[in-house]
């Protein structure tokens, strides 16, 4: 018999794909959507996805009684962060000038628009929306059979600065170099969606079902 894979569902993100995407590989295991403390301190695996604006997300979390089993989840089960899901782990974020959960020492600021700019000169859009290569920092259970540069899907406009550069577990380039991904013991978590990443996207979350930290 399979665990459980909990699917935080505080109102922000697409959660169907999600869902989808997990089920699509998970073998055994039951993936529930999430929408009390109790379904998440339940499950055996926690992923935390997120669209949207930093200060909805902390609201929402707030209100529906969600923050404490997310941070306690967070210190205990293997732990997968999406999109917001990674930038909420972080501190002061630029984005509704507001805090995330603080788990993780550091930041999450706007892209600077004066370096917003490609290779040929041109300006580059923010947010920063569609396929970019991700390079990888550290040898990671969640890398496996994933190739350094491998493609992931982002829409983004914000983007972490983790205090600690141990941190840092993969990286990404537009207009500046950023942190796309990041790890600290049952902790990983990207700024990419997986779930809209095709093959390489799966093999993350089929890495991440399979994950003993």
């Amino acid at each position: 018999m399979g665990g459980t894979v909990a699917v935080v569902d505080y109102g922000m993100g697409n959660l169907r794909s999600v869902v989808k995407a997990i089920e699509h590989v998970a073998s055994g295991d039951r993936v529930v959507l999430a929408a009390c403390a109790a379904d998440i301190a339940a499950a055996d695996r926690v992923v935390v996805p997120g669209q949207g604006a930093m200060p909805d997300c902390m609201r929402e979390l707030e209100s529906r009684g969600l923050r404490a089993a997310v941070v306690k989840a967070a210190a205990e089960k293997p732990f997968l962060g999406i999109c917001v899901g990674l930038q909420l782990l972080f501190g002061h974020a630029e984005e509704g000038d507001v805090m995330g959960l603080d788990i993780l020492p550091g930041r999450v600021p706007r892209f600077p628009s004066a370096r917003m700019i490609a290779a040929d000169g041109s300006r580059l859009k923010v947010p920063h929306m569609g396929w970019n290569e991700v390079h990888q920092r550290i040898a990671h259970p969640l890398w496996h059979d994933i190739a350094d540069g491998a493609r992931f899907y982002f829409v983004h406009s914000y983007c972490v600065v983790p205090d600690d550069a141990g941190l840092c577990a993969g990286t990404t380039h537009y207009g500046i170099p950023f942190t796309s991904a990041v790890a600290r013991d049952n902790i990983f978590a990207v700024q990419f969606h997986p779930e809209k990443s095709a093959r390489d996207g799966l093999q993350l979350l089929a890495n991440f079902m399979r994950w003993t930290p």
